[in-house]
């Protein structure tokens, strides 16, 4: 059973250690960055920033590491750079295959359309977890070179609450790949959804009258820096990403059985 659940999650191991290096480099340039600049009053600089502004990048204290990393690793790439990645890839887990007529092969076995859906998309869970198992105490080890100090227990607990986030983001891409006949059209549709959404909940979401709008997009269920502070959350947000997921999956799979490969 899972057969293809394991083969595509072992096609996708080189990509997620190349993904944990990468974020691993960043962010120790950023923790480096912030002990060279720990003498700068960061408040002083921002606090003429419109509040807009700053509730969009995730700005609520840069004078602390946990602060700093908020704004400028998780804002930036768990809640975008890596939303955008895994609808991306979510975008290719079918489209692709139906391009290259890789999928005729795929059907002929006897595994079922829904099924065979349900196993390449919990293949993405390799890269989504291997990012945050390893990209979790790769942080705190920096943290710690650095002579700096972060509660542990926060750092985790944002890592963790993260999974629901991308996957909703992965699943965006899902919905666009059993949609589109070509991998490159659901890449791109899915990663503009989302980054549309990162929009309209960072920056329309705060107009007045508008306040309702923040609600339709995933990142207003996930805001890292607060967890990384005091350790605050609501866990019915991450219950909604949940059935959000669950949504996006049934969705994805009636599109597909209905669809003509």
């Amino acid at each position: 059973m899972f057969e293809t659940a394991r083969y595509e999650g072992k096609r996708r191991i080189r990509g997620a250690a190349i993904l944990t290096a990468g974020i691993g480099a960043y962010t120790g340039f950023i923790v480096w960055y912030f002990t060279v600049l720990e003498e700068v009053d960061y408040e002083d600089i921002f606090e003429e920033l419109p509040p807009a502004m700053l509730e969009a990048f995730g700005i609520e204290s840069l004078s602390t590491i946990e602060g700093f990393l908020g704004a400028q690793v998780f804002n930036f790439v768990w809640l975008l750079g890596l939303g955008l990645y895994f609808a991306y890839v979510g975008g290719g887990v079918v489209a692709r295959d139906v391009e290259t007529e890789r999928m005729d092969l795929l059907l002929s076995l006897p595994v079922t359309r829904s099924r065979l859906l349900v196993e390449k998309f919990a293949a993405l869970l390799v890269p989504m977890v291997a990012v945050n198992a390893l990209g979790g105490p790769i942080i705190y080890l920096f943290v710690v070179a650095a002579g700096e100090t972060i509660p542990l227990d926060h750092l985790l607990l944002t890592h963790l609450l993260s999974v629901p986030f991308l996957l909703v983001c992965a699943g965006i891409g899902l919905a666009f790949s059993v949609a589109a006949d070509r991998a490159a059209i659901a890449e791109r549709g899915a990663v503009g959804t989302v980054f549309a959404l990162y929009l309209v909940e960072s920056v329309v979401g705060g107009a007045e009258g508008y306040d309702w709008i923040q609600y339709l997009s995933p990142t207003q269920y996930y805001d890292p820096t607060p967890i990384l502070i005091d350790g605050s959350f609501e866990p019915i947000d991450s219950a909604i990403l949940l059935v959000a997921v669950v949504g996006l999956l049934l969705l994805s799979q009636a599109l597909f059985e209905r669809r003509d490969v």
